[in-house]
């Protein structure tokens, strides 16, 4: 199996995450105290983020560990323009 086949659904679902909530890995890597070398990192695909890295990142992207791994939630999110609406929403 090739290096890059293991990171793809994690990799992918950070990225969709971070840009459906229009944050820049900047603003991620603030949110989830996390280096911003560390977040590009995972995202091109250098190092596998740990399950500590991932349960920071969760609340900065606005989701928990469930739907981060629940692909209704990704399938939702790619497809349906209303749930992107509601999902871009702040809190407030």
């Amino acid at each position: 199996m090739r290096k890059e086949e293991h990171f793809y659904p994690i990799v992918k679902r950070i990225t969709l995450f971070r840009e459906n909530k229009k944050m820049t890995v900047n603003k991620l890597a603030t949110e989830a105290r996390l280096s911003q070398s560390h977040i590009r990192d995972i995202e091109l695909k250098n190092t596998i983020p740990s399950v500590e890295t991932l349960y920071y990142k969760c609340p900065a992207l606005g989701t928990t560990m469930t739907e981060f791994f629940d692909d209704n939630t990704e399938s939702l999110l790619e497809n349906d323009p209303i749930i992107q609406k509601i999902y871009r929403m702040n809190k407030k």
